[in-house]
C-alpha cells in the first residue's frame, strides 16, 4: 500500500480547523494537515520554535514592566490597564512588521516601547519568537517546505498580515500554493506573489432584513428563527449567527439557551464566570479585593469545599460562624477565634489553628493574590485563577475575571453556533443570521492605538489591517458564501432606550421587518416563550388555573382557602398550638392568625443579611440597650445592688457593661460605620442610664434581675435567678405554655413585692394602655409568671418603662387583665384549630415582614376587603383588636 501524498491546507480561525478535519475524515483524505498559516510558519521554521502566545506575553510583560525604564509612560506603567496595553501595541507592531527597534531614535515614545520589546524578549524563552523572526527562520529552511507541506491551499482567507506575506511568496517559489477565494475578494499584493488563485462564483442567498425592539428582542427572535429552521429539518451544523463584537449579546444567549434547550455553541468562548470554576475563582476574587467577610467566605466554601486550607475542617463546621455576624474584620475573626471551644465544633476537636490559619491567609490581601490562589483552588479554577493574574493587576482581578473566556464543551460541527463575524466569514453556512446591524456596532470605529498615537506611527502603518475594514468585509463575504439564506437583523432602540441608527450596510435593504416585541411567534424558541405568546394556551394549565382562582378569592369580599382557611383540626396547626409560646406568639395569634401560621407552620421568617448597615433599626436598637441593661444590672447587683447604688455607680456600670456588649457586638453582628456605632453606642448608654435610674425607691432594699427565664427558657448568663428557669408555666384554661426572659425584676428583701418591667426604647403611647390592642401582653402574662413561680402571697407591680420620656404605665389590675386574655387566647385556639388562620390588623402592616406573601399594597386594598368578613369569622377574637 503506496503511502498518501502529503498536502496542507490553511485556513483561519477554531472552528474552520474543526470543520476542515471533520470534512478530510468524512473524504478519507489521508496525508491532509490542517493549520493555521502561523502553525504553518512555526513548523518550517523547526526546532523548539513557538509562537508568542497571549499568556506567555503579559506574563513577561508583568515581570519587566516594573524594571524597564519607560521615559515619559514611566508614570503610567504600574496603572490597571497597562500590561494589556503594551501586549495589543506589541501584537500591532509585530503583525504589521513595524521594527520598533531601527524605529527609536524617531519618538521617546518608540525608544520606550522597543525598551521594552527588548526587555520582554530577554524574557521569554529562547525558542519564542516574534513573527518576523519566525519568517526569518522559515525561509532559511525553505529547501524543507516539499517535505513539511506537499502541496498548500490556503482557503476561506480575506487577508493576511504583512508580516506574513514574506514567507508566503518564499513558499510559492518551492511548492505548489493555491489561494481559494471563492467569491471573496483577493488582497491585491497577492498578484505578484506567484500563488496561484482560485475563484468561485458568490452564492445567491435569500436576504431579508428586520428589525427587533432591543437587542434582548434580537436574540429571542434568533432563536425562534434558529427553532423554526430546526423544525423544519434543517440540521444544526448549517446554522450560524454572529455579528461584530458577540460580547453584547453574550449574557442574553447564555440565559435564553439554558430556557431553549438548543445546543449553541459559543465559537469563542462563554465566559469563565458562568462555569462553576469560574465562579469558584470569582468567590476567592471577592475576598481578596474586598476583604473577608462571612458571607464571601460562605460563597467560597460552598464552592471550594475540598481545598487545601479547608479539608481537614470536619463537616458542617460553619455552624461555628454567628449566623447575624458579618466578621468582616480582622479583630472580630480574632475574637471569634479565641473564644471557640473543642465543644463547639461538630466532631468536639479543636480545629481553630487550622481554620485561624485560613482566614490569615485569606486577609492578606491582592498583594497575596498568587499565593492565595495557589492555596485554595485547584484544577481549572487555578487555571483561569492564574490566567486572570496575567491579564490584569491583582487589585482588579474581579473585574479581569469577567473578561475571561473558555470553551463551553460543545462540538461545534454538530451544534448551532454563535461565533464573531470573521469566524463565519472563513467557515461559511447555509443559513445565517447577522445582528447586531446598528451604526458603531457594525461596523465598528477606528480608534487609535492606546501607547502609539497616530502622530508618531500613521495608524495605517501600524494597523493595515483595521477593524472597521475587516467588519465591511465579513459582511460581504458572509453574503457571498451562504448558501440558502442570510436575516439582517438591528435593535430599533439599546439599552438606555436611545434610537440608535442603522448601520450603513444596510443602506441597499430598505425593505425591513417590522418585529414587535408582544407578537405571537410562528415558531417559539421555548416552552416559556409559547406560553407567554399564547395566554388562552396558557390560561387552560393547572397553573394558570390555580394563579387564576388565587387572584379571584383575593378579589372577593369573602374569605376563602386562598385567605388562611384551612380543614379543622389539621396535624399541623395542632402542632404548633401545643409547643411553647411567648408573648410575641400569643400576640401574633391574637393580631394576625395568618401570620402565626406561616411563621411557626411553615417555618417562614425574613432573611437577615449579613451586610454592614448604615443605622441599627428599631428592633436591633432595642437589642442593644437590653443587653446592656442585663450586663449593667449585673455589675450593680455584684457590688452591692442596685436599690443602694446612686448615680455615679449606675453610670459607670452602664459604661463598663456598654464596652463589654459592643465588642461581644462587633464580633457577632453587622455595625454601622464608625462614627453613627458611636452614636449609637451613646444612645444605648444613656437610655440605659436613664431606666436603671428611674424609681429605685419603689421597692427599697431590693434585689435585682435581669434577663430573667422562665418557661423553659435557658439563662442567658451564670447570674443568680429568683427560680428554677425549667418549671413550666401554663396559662389555665387555655391549654398555653409559656417561656420567654422578663427584662427586669425586682424582688423586696421579704419576698412580699415585685416588681415587674419590660423596656421599650421607642416613644410611649398617648394614653394609658392596658393590652394595646393585643399588642401589649407582656405586663400581663410575665406577671403572671412570677406569681405562678414565687407564689399567690407576692404583690406585683407590673409596668412598661419608657427611658427616652421617661415614663413607667403601671398595668392596673394585672388578674382583670389577664381573665381578658384569657378569654381571647381561648377564643384564639379554637378560631385557629377549627380552620380560621385569617389576616389581622397586622397582617400587610409597615413592621409586618410576610407581606411578600400577600397582593402587593396589601395594606390598602386587600386587608381592608378581607376585614369585615375575618372580623365576622372571629368574632369572639376581634374585640381584643379595639381594646385600650
Amino acid at each position: 500500500m503506496t503511502a498518501a501524498k502529503r498536502s496542507t491546507l490553511v485556513v483561519y480561525g477554531r472552528l474552520a480547523m474543526r470543520e476542515a478535519r471533520l470534512a478530510a475524515a468524512r473524504n478519507g483524505q489521508h496525508g491532509l494537515q490542517i493549520m493555521s498559516f502561523e502553525q504553518a510558519a512555526v513548523r518550517l521554521a523547526g526546532g523548539f520554535t513557538r509562537a508568542i502566545d497571549e499568556e506567555s506575553l503579559r506574563s513577561a510583560i508583568q515581570t519587566v514592566l516594573p524594571e524597564t525604564p519607560m521615559g515619559e509612560l514611566e508614570d503610567i506603567k504600574m496603572l490597571p490597564g497597562m500590561i494589556g496595553a503594551a501586549a495589543d501595541t506589541l501584537h500591532k507592531a509585530w503583525r504589521a512588521g513595524v521594527d520598533l527597534a531601527s524605529r527609536s531614535a524617531d519618538h521617546p515614545r518608540l525608544e520606550a516601547i522597543a525598551r521594552l520589546e527588548a526587555a520582554v524578549l530577554a524574557e521569554l524563552p529562547g525558542g519564542m519568537m516574534r513573527p518576523v523572526d519566525i519568517v526569518a527562520a522559515a525561509i532559511s529552511r525553505i529547501a524543507h517546505a516539499p517535505a513539511i507541506f506537499g502541496s498548500m491551499e490556503i482557503s476561506g482567507l480575506t487577508e493576511l498580515s504583512p508580516c506574513w506575506r514574506p514567507l508566503v511568496k518564499a513558499l510559492a517559489q518551492r511548492i505548489s500554493m493555491q489561494w481559494t477565494s471563492g467569491p471573496r475578494p483577493v488582497p491585491a499584493w497577492l498578484r505578484e506573489s506567484g500563488v496561484a488563485v482560485a475563484r468561485g462564483d458568490a452564492e445567491a442567498p435569500a436576504i431579508r432584513s428586520v428589525s427587533a425592539a432591543t437587542a434582548y428582542h434580537e436574540a429571542i427572535e434568533t432563536l425562534r428563527w434558529v427553532r423554526s429552521l430546526l423544525a423544519s429539518g434543517v440540521s444544526p451544523a448549517d446554522i450560524a449567527i454572529a455579528t461584530a463584537s458577540p460580547a453584547d449579546y453574550d449574557d442574553n444567549f447564555l440565559a435564553l439557551r439554558a430556557d431553549a434547550n438548543i445546543d449553541l455553541h459559543f465559537v469563542h468562548g462563554v465566559p469563565a464566570v458562568t462555569t462553576r470554576d469560574g465562579q469558584a475563582a470569582a468567590a476567592l476574587a471577592d475576598i481578596v479585593v474586598r476583604g473577608l467577610s462571612q458571607s464571601r467566605l460562605r460563597r467560597l466554601v460552598a464552592l471550594c469545599r475540598d481545598s487545601a486550607p479547608l479539608a481537614s475542617l470536619p463537616d458542617g463546621w460553619m455552624r461555628v460562624l454567628p449566623s447575624d455576624a458579618p466578621l468582616s474584620t480582622p479583630s472580630a475573626w480574632n475574637k471569634l477565634l479565641a473564644r471557640l471551644a473543642p465543644d463547639d465544633w461538630p466532631d468536639s476537636m479543636d480545629h481553630a489553628a487550622v481554620l485561624r490559619a485560613a482566614v490569615d491567609l485569606l486577609a492578606k490581601g491582592p498583594h497575596a493574590a498568587q499565593e492565595i490562589g495557589e492555596a485554595f483552588l485547584k484544577g481549572r479554577a487555578l487555571s483561569i485563577w492564574r490566567k486572570a493574574l496575567l491579564a490584569g493587576p491583582a487589585g482588579a482581578i474581579d473585574s479581569t475575571l469577567e473578561s475571561l473566556k473558555q470553551d463551553d464543551g460543545l462540538e461545534a460541527c454538530v451544534s448551532v453556533a454563535w461565533m464573531p463575524a470573521s469566524a463565519l466569514a472563513a467557515s461559511p453556512r447555509r443559513f445565517a443570521r447577522l445582528i447586531g446591524l446598528n451604526s458603531s456596532r457594525w461596523p465598528r470605529g477606528i480608534a487609535e492605538d492606546r501607547l502609539i498615537p497616530d502622530h508618531i506611527i500613521p495608524t495605517d502603518d501600524l494597523d493595515p489591517l483595521p477593524v472597521n475594514l475587516a467588519d465591511r468585509r465579513d459582511f460581504d463575504t458572509i453574503l457571498a458564501t451562504t448558501g440558502s439564506e442570510v436575516v439582517l437583523s438591528r435593535a430599533r432602540r439599546d439599552s438606555d432606550g436611545r434610537l440608535p441608527g442603522r448601520s450603513p450596510l444596510l443602506a441597499t435593504y430598505d425593505e425591513e421587518a417590522y418585529l414587535r416585541r408582544n407578537a405571537v411567534p410562528a415558531h417559539a424558541f421555548s416552552e416559556t416563550d409559547r406560553l407567554m405568546a399564547r395566554p388562552q394556551e396558557f390560561a387552560a394549565g393547572p397553573q394558570a388555573l390555580s394563579a387564576r382562582s388565587c387572584w379571584r378569592d383575593w378579589r372577593l369580599a369573602d374569605v376563602t382557602a386562598h385567605d388562611g382557611l384551612i380543614r379543622s383540626d389539621h396535624p399541623l396547626v395542632l402542632a404548633i398550638l401545643a409547643r411553647i409560646q411567648s408573648a410575641s406568639s400569643l400576640k401574633t395569634l391574637l393580631r394576625s392568625p395568618l401570620n402565626f401560621l406561616w411563621r411557626y407552620a411553615l417555618g417562614w421568617k425574613s432573611p437577615q443579611g449579613s451586610a454592614e448597615p448604615l443605622v441599627l433599626d428599631a428592633l436591633q436598637t432595642g437589642d442593644l440597650v437590653h443587653l446592656v441593661l442585663d450586663r449593667a444590672l449585673r455589675i450593680l447587683e455584684a457590688e452591692g445592688g442596685l436599690a443602694s447604688a446612686d448615680e455615679a455607680a449606675i453610670q459607670a456600670a452602664v459604661n463598663e457593661a456598654a464596652g463589654a456588649v459592643a465588642a461581644e457586638w462587633e464580633s457577632e453582628r453587622s455595625v454601622p460605620p464608625a462614627v453613627i456605632w458611636g452614636r449609637t453606642l451613646g444612645d444605648a448608654r444613656a437610655l440605659a442610664g436613664q431606666a436603671l435610674a428611674y424609681g429605685n425607691d419603689h421597692l427599697p432594699g431590693s434585689r435585682s434581675f435581669g434577663e430573667v427565664p422562665f418557661g423553659g427558657s435557658e439563662p442567658k448568663s451564670e447570674a443568680a435567678l429568683p427560680w428554677d428557669p425549667s418549671v413550666p408555666v401554663i396559662i389555665p384554661d387555655t391549654g398555653f405554655q409559656i417561656a420567654g426572659y422578663i427584662d427586669r425584676l425586682d424582688i423586696a428583701d421579704d419576698r412580699s413585692r415585685a416588681l415587674v418591667r419590660d423596656y421599650k426604647t421607642g416613644k410611649p403611647p398617648k394614653g394609658d394602655i392596658r393590652v394595646n390592642g393585643g399588642r401589649e401582653l407582656q405586663r400581663c402574662l410575665y406577671a403572671f409568671a412570677v406569681r405562678a413561680l414565687l407564689g399567690d402571697h407576692i404583690a406585683i407591680s407590673a409596668s412598661l418603662l419608657y427611658p427616652r420620656e421617661p415614663m413607667d404605665l403601671q398595668l392596673d389590675d394585672p388578674d382583670t387583665v389577664l381573665a381578658e386574655i384569657k378569654a381571647y387566647l381561648q377564643a384564639a385556639r379554637t378560631a385557629l384549630a377549627s380552620g380560621a388562620a385569617l389576616p389581622g390588623p397586622d397582617t400587610g402592616g409597615d413592621y409586618d415582614d410576610l407581606a411578600l406573601a400577600l397582593p402587593a399594597n396589601a395594606g390598602a386594598t386587600y386587608c381592608k376587603r378581607k376585614q369585615a368578613a375575618a372580623a365576622e369569622r372571629l368574632s369572639n377574637v376581634a374585640p381584643i383588636w379595639e381594646a385600650e
